[in-house]
């Protein structure tokens, strides 16, 4: 009995030096979450977002974004793969494969479908479904994970890089390496700026908590969603930045152009995929909590909670209205657009098809 109690407390005293000094990928900065107000006010429940209507992407999943063109959708894949689907037979088709893990996408005047991929950089597909890596690094640095776009007026194309620490191919899938960079907080993400015409990159701000969802005004400045701050920031062409919304509720994910209101008001539609950790929120001081976390078996660390939510804003942050599901049907909902067909199409980073909601 004395040697099995012995056994007992060497484990106990192994795992608790394990659980205290093992090493770990991240180094976590302390910072202080504001108070989470949950649903309340202008983000009160609803479930206009419940019972989604599903159309295919094959065998593939995570549709983190779609775009509509001349009638056809076009929907990105975590496999990489492009599928366009016709949304009056609800029949789709492979359009191109990008080898790497597709996410946020626009399509550019010439009809080239632009792409951010989490593996391999910022992407254009011609119409004939060829891929072109249009850049991959800027300041000599690698392009690690490529989140989402937008194209400018004028054609520059604006889009994020949500962690330089965390490469997505590096880590393996993009939400291992998003969970590592929010968790670390140390704010590695950046917002980028391609120019077709010179082919350059450069770097329009810097020092994002995973730099997330990308969408331009009408004026010409930069929407980007701050996914572990849980702020919406307006950002000018030379950097120059503001915080339009913050203490979301849920970690912001993409942001799309959305339809102009009846006085000529634009909007955008911002998706928030999941519920704020009560765990990460309360521990975002303990720096030491942080770092035991990441020893944990994966199945054992904070899990993010599914609950549908898509806002529509104006250009300043005014919340317009929301569509929710509470119960989180549609699993990890990253945003939508509202093609003009009558239909809201919705977005996932986990889902094995593209949501649809008719429009009143």
């Amino acid at each position: 009995m004395k040697k099995l109690l012995l056994i007992i407390l060497g484990v106990v005293i192994l795992i608790g030096l394990y659980l205290a000094a093992w090493p770990v990928s991240i180094d976590p900065a302390p910072w202080t979450a504001p108070e989470n107000k949950g649903y309340v006010g202008d983000f009160a429940p609803n479930t206009e977002l419940a019972n989604l209507e599903r159309l295919s992407i094959g065998d593939l999943h995570g549709p983190e974004d779609v775009v509509m063109y001349e009638g056809k959708l076009y929907v990105s894949s975590q496999e990489g793969k492009i599928i366009e689907i016709d949304p009056a037979t609800n029949t789709h088709r492979e359009y191109a494969d990008t080898q790497g893990s597709a996410l946020g996408m626009e399509m550019d005047a010439q009809g080239n479908l632009i792409i951010a991929d989490a593996f391999r950089g910022l992407l254009a597909v011609s119409p004939l479904g060829q891929v072109q890596v249009l850049t991959d690094e800027v300041d000599g640095t690698p392009i690690a994970y490529a989140d989402d776009l937008d194209i400018a007026a004028d054609g520059i194309i604006y889009f994020s890089d949500a962690s330089t620490k965390f490469g997505a191919k590096a880590i393996g899938t993009t939400l291992a390496a998003s969970l590592l960079e929010i968790m670390e907080h140390q704010g590695t993400g950046r917002l980028l700026a391609y120019d077709p015409a010179t082919k350059r990159t450069r770097t329009v701000k810097d020092g994002y908590v995973f730099s997330n969802g990308v969408a331009v005004t009408a004026d010409g400045d930069i929407l980007v969603n701050e996914t572990g701050t849980y702020q919406l920031h307006r950002v000018s062409p030379n950097g120059q930045s503001r915080v339009i919304m913050d203490n979301l509720p849920g970690f912001p994910d993409n942001i799309n152009r959305g339809p102009a209101l009846a006085d000529g008001t634009e909007t955008f539609l911002l998706g928030l995929i999941s519920q704020r950790s009560e765990w990460l929120d309360a521990n975002s001081e303990n720096i030491g909590a942080r770092k035991i976390a990441m020893r944990l078996p994966a199945f054992m660390r904070p899990q993010s909670v599914s609950y549908g939510l898509i806002v529509q804003i104006d250009g300043e942050g005014n919340i317009i209205k929301t569509w929710q599901d509470p119960s989180g049907d549609y699993p990890d909902a990253t945003g939508a657009i509202i093609a003009g067909d009558g239909y809201m199409y919705v977005s996932s980073l986990t889902a094995p098809d593209l949501g649809r909601l008719k429009l009143d």
